[in-house]
């Protein structure tokens, strides 16, 4: 099999269909967030690279990376579903990649809570002795709208610095090690500071090459401290989305009081954004408005970073904190025409 590698396209050329015609676009992050803003992404446009964290270290992936040590498959997988397309090819394949083992005999089961495409994936990367191939053939098997790469080749790991307040007024800090744990810390405190283990491990070259060639750069939405932020803490990756000819555009979450960011506002995502990464520019912010309390804060914040706001329903109908890939796919369309429009000399965003 490993024969084979490289006759499945990693990067299709630029303009191969006429110039213009497709915006190619890289979108960063990892889990439901990133997986939100690919499946908004394959309805404008088919040249996608999905960017994903490899820090996870819990349920299925943290098993299967402590166990073959590997890269952690599981956000990898979410964003190979989130490119299949609404045929019935594409609906069964995210469905089996999805799919979970739930033991139902009187042993227990070592499948217990396993996805079966966290298995899959491994599974090529043990036959073909690579992650971005591996990656390449899942992708091909399922049809997908676009190519995954992880952030790195080298599986990392995360940790932040807590600060807590006792009863008495003290304050204290506490290192918590693990992107499972962090995602939980917020019972202990405010996340004040995070960083990647090892810091100066290497980004994946075809991830590099992506962020170089896109028309435009998404990151976000999604947990901000795990998913977003370390894409700008990973040297080489940060680097390169500063140098990039490209368009920066920067989903917001639609609820800014999670378990990581209790007490945040949009606002103070945006600064916390600034601060480890204050020589990266940002031409555009999408974010709906009723997770915005404060707009002018937040128009400020946003300026900070050289941005444009855009404000756009794109939370689902139902209310839940969960974005709508339709409105998202609006939203970010929207965007692309406006700064198409203002390139071209007809209107400002």
């Amino acid at each position: 099999m490993t024969m084979l590698t490289g006759q499945i396209p990693l990067v299709p050329p630029r303009g191969e269909d006429g110039p213009g015609e497709r915006i190619r676009v890289t979108a960063l992050g990892g889990g439901h967030g990133l997986s939100a803003s690919l499946s908004a992404l394959r309805r404008l446009t088919p040249d996608i690279t999905a960017v994903v964290t490899v820090a996870d270290d819990g349920g299925s992936s943290g098993r299967l990376r402590a166990e073959f040590d590997v890269l952690p498959p599981g956000d990898l997988r979410m964003a190979l579903a989130a490119l299949c397309d609404d045929s019935d090819w594409g609906r069964t394949w995210r469905d089996v990649m999805q799919h979970r083992f739930q033991g139902r005999g009187a042993v227990p089961s070592s499948l217990e809570n396993h996805a079966l495409g966290n298995l899959l994936i491994v599974t090529l990367w043990e036959l073909l002795g690579d992650p971005v191939d591996g990656l390449k053939w899942a992708g091909a098997l399922l049809g997908a709208r676009g190519t995954v790469l992880p952030m790195s080749t080298t599986p990392l790991a995360i940790q932040g610095t807590v600060l807590s307040e006792s009863a008495s007024g003290e304050l204290t800090r506490t290192v918590v090690r693990g992107q499972a744990n962090l995602a939980h810390a917020s019972h202990l405190g405010t996340i004040q500071a995070v960083e990647l283990e090892p810091q100066d491990a290497p980004a994946c070259r075809e991830a590099l090459e992506a962020i170089e060639l896109a028309d435009w750069v998404i990151l976000g939405p999604g947990s901000w401290y795990t998913s977003v932020l370390p894409h700008v803490l990973l040297p080489e990756t940060r680097r390169a989305l500063e140098a990039t000819t490209a368009r920066r555009l920067l989903t917001m979450n639609l609820n800014t009081k999670t378990r990581e960011t209790p007490g945040m506002s949009a606002a103070d995502h945006l600064r916390v954004f600034k601060r480890y990464a204050p020589d990266l520019r940002i031409d555009a912010v999408v974010a709906d408005p009723g997770a915005v309390d404060d707009v002018e804060a937040f128009r400020a914040a946003a300026a900070e970073l050289g941005a444009v706001c855009f404000f756009d329903k794109v939370g689902t109908a139902s209310g839940r904190a969960v974005h709508s890939p339709l409105r998202l796919a609006n939203a970010y369309q929207d965007v692309f025409t406006s700064f198409m429009n203002r390139e071209s000399g007809s209107e400002e965003p």
